[in-house]
């Protein structure tokens, strides 16, 4: 990774502590934590009251994405979902009601204080079917085709190295497994500059993509049936937008541009998300 990039990441990683900090110490206050200031397009307004209502009001307050992916990511009772910068937690335990006991929801978080604040607030929302893990989502922690659903609310945006993060969403998405994401998108028009212009890398503007290279990183990677849809403005040109994708059926394991893990041959057990010493074949004659 470029000097530029790790600054990057850790002026973005600060921001979010400072976030989940504001949110930790309001939470002491009478009249529970306030939002985390953010612009009228991002944040806990995006989720419907009812939606709101049902989780500790932490993980309301500790929003700061762009949409709602569960609301369009489709989920079904038993499924395994992945959210990718998961934060407070909000669409991990949003996601976890969903899937219900048989399923399961885990979060992705780089941020030590946002970790730490949404396994609080999973403890006090009573979620047994989810487990939050530390890391980044260009080296996701997870083996390959283990993940039905992949969202992700306004964090995509925030890489640098964006080309990683469809590989490895690709990677740990088994045969059929689809994305669901909410990211900030930018009008082909636009040259990178010129979305510099309408903000920074924390402010979710700068490190949009255009319509464009979306489509094409995410077809780079292996995914079909790539859909960009617009739902709203968040600056002149910039569109808050739900994306959808799914990696083939029929993708063998290993496939996809830059995926990190051996092929079938040289995972363990003779499966290929059979990798670690608890697990056994279903078949004893494996």
């Amino acid at each position: 990774m470029s000097e530029q990039s790790t600054d990057l990441r850790e002026t973005v990683r600060r921001r979010y502590a400072a976030a989940a900090v504001q949110v930790t110490e309001g939470g002491t206050a009478c009249c529970g934590p306030q939002p985390v200031e953010v612009d009228e397009n991002f944040g806990s307004t995006l989720y419907a009251a009812d939606e709101r209502d049902a989780l500790p009001a932490e993980a309301v307050a500790a929003s700061l994405g762009c949409g709602n992916p569960t609301a369009v990511a489709d989920l079904h009772e038993g499924e395994r979902v992945l959210d990718l910068g998961s934060g407070g937690g909000i669409d991990v335990l949003l996601s976890a009601r969903r899937v219900g006991p048989t399923g399961k929801a885990y979060g992705l978080d780089m941020t030590e204080e946002m970790l730490a604040l949404a396994l609080t607030n999973a403890k006090k929302a009573g979620a047994t079917n989810v487990e939050f893990l530390k890391g980044t989502i260009e080296a996701i922690p997870l083996p390959e085709n283990t993940i039905d659903v992949v969202i992700s609310n306004c964090v995509i945006n925030l890489s640098t190295d964006k080309a990683s993060v469809f590989a490895e969403t690709y990677r740990v998405l088994a045969p059929g497994g689809r994305i669901g994401v909410s990211d900030v998108v930018a009008d082909d028009a636009l040259s990178a500059a010129q979305r510099a212009e309408r903000g920074d890398y924390v402010g979710c503007i700068a490190g949009a993509l255009s319509f464009t290279e979306y489509r094409e990183g995410l077809e780079a990677a292996g995914f079909t049936n790539v859909e960009i849809t617009p739902t709203h403005s968040v600056a002149d040109g910039m569109h808050s937008a739900i994306v959808r994708a799914t990696k083939p059926a029929t993708a063998e394991a290993g496939a996809g541009a830059g995926a990190g893990t051996a092929n079938s041959a040289d995972s363990c057990c003779g499966v290929s998300a059979c990798c670690t010493p608890a697990e056994t074949p279903v078949d004893p004659t494996v």
